[in-house]
């Protein structure tokens, strides 16, 4: 009995898509934080977000979050698609981005950097 083994050479695939995505989220993250500060900190900024009343600011908080969030990816993706990145870099921005939104989000927080 003969046995053959198929030599098969691996292909590497660029990961700038997940890269992106991965980025994308960050940013989108930041952009949360960002926005949650700006609408409680600035009374004109509190009603430019106020998407939906009986929300408040948070509507158009999260609304606009969202929508950085997708335009970043969408362009990220457009960018990097057919490239290789390195990713521990882009995993670091990323997870940079998303302390920046959490420490904006983070009620305490919010309310030293406001003097309050």
């Amino acid at each position: 009995m003969d046995s053959h083994e198929a030599k098969v050479d691996p292909v590497e695939l660029p990961n700038g898509s997940a890269a992106a995505a991965l980025l994308a989220a960050g940013i989108g993250c930041a952009a949360l934080g960002i926005f949650a500060l700006l609408g409680d900190a600035i009374p004109g900024m509190a009603k430019f977000f106020t998407f939906y009343g009986p929300t408040g600011p948070l509507s158009g908080v999260t609304d606009s979050a969202i929508v950085v969030w997708l335009a970043s990816w969408f362009l990220l993706n457009n960018a990097w698609s057919k490239q290789n990145l390195n990713a521990r870099k882009v995993a670091a921005m990323a997870f940079v981005l998303l302390a920046v939104g959490f420490a904006l989000t983070f009620p305490p927080f919010m309310d030293l950097l406001q003097g309050k």
